[in-house]
């Protein structure tokens, strides 16, 4: 039996090769965002960017999205990140830090575990930043990470959309995007501009200029941050007006971020 599978072997490695590649693993932040809720039995439960989330607030469409471009598995970390938690984790993921608005208790980001991180990128780690703008979220101890790549989430307010009526102030246009390949019309409401320090580049304008998505290539990693949690299933169930189409954009994200795991 040791010698068939050996032949097998020597005739066919691509196929035990294309096997490993195809084994990604996306883990998604429940440290740093950490909200909690009463459920219908009154228990306490995470919410608010959760992949098991089928509820507005929740990831599940953009999970699903990693999975239909070749993801195996959807994690979640809920302790502080460390070279040994990020251990074959490809895609990391960290959307909307808690401040004390959303937790009594924040878990900020500390240099140590900015360091970590930072060093697991370099190893060739995919990251993907999700902030918010100021009030939603805590920007301050995110930009100790994100100061490792070059850029720094802005205390600012972009993309302002005041109601319903108003989802225009919320649109961007995209063409020729190396990101976004397919969706032509996007809609993100409320971020944070990013300003870039040197390595990062520029992803995603707004019409006048400012920085709403960056890329940082970090030795055989790769960053890319955007300043809104902007995937969430409300805003790609087709609740939208028929326009935007961040439901591609998901697609899109996602395809790409698995890309660039080497």
């Amino acid at each position: 039996m040791n010698k068939f599978l050996n032949k097998i072997w020597m005739i066919c490695p691509m196929t035990f090769i294309g096997l490993g590649l195809n084994a990604q693993t996306v883990t998604i932040d429940n440290y740093y965002n950490q909200e909690t809720k009463k459920d219908k039995s009154g228990n306490m439960v995470t919410f608010h960017y959760q992949w098991n989330e089928t509820e507005m607030s929740g990831f599940s469409i953009f999970g699903e999205a990693f999975k239909k471009n070749g993801a195996k598995e959807l994690k979640t970390l809920s302790t502080a990140p460390d070279e040994a938690k990020l251990k074959g984790t490809d895609i990391y993921i960290i959307v909307d830090p808690d401040n004390l608005k959303d937790n009594p208790k924040p878990n900020y980001v500390n240099e140590t575990e900015a360091v970590a991180i930072a060093k697991w990128v370099k190893a060739g780690g995919v990251l993907l930043l999700m902030a918010n703008d100021e009030v939603n979220a805590d920007l301050e101890h995110l930009n100790i990470l994100t100061s490792k790549f070059g850029f720094a989430f802005n205390k600012d307010l972009i993309l302002h959309v005041t109601d319903d009526q108003h989802f225009a102030d919320g649109e961007i246009s995209i063409e020729n995007n190396p990101i976004l390949k397919t969706a032509k019309h996007i809609f993100i409401k409320d971020a944070s501009s990013i300003a870039i320090n040197h390595t990062a580049k520029p992803v995603l304008k707004t019409t006048d200029g400012k920085n709403v998505m960056v890329s940082a290539k970090y030795g055989k990693g790769m960053v890319l941050a955007v300043g809104d949690p902007w995937l969430y299933n409300e805003y790609v169930n087709g609740r939208l007006p028929v326009r935007f189409e961040n439901d591609k954009a998901a697609n899109d994200m996602a395809s790409w971020l698995i890309k660039q795991i080497h």
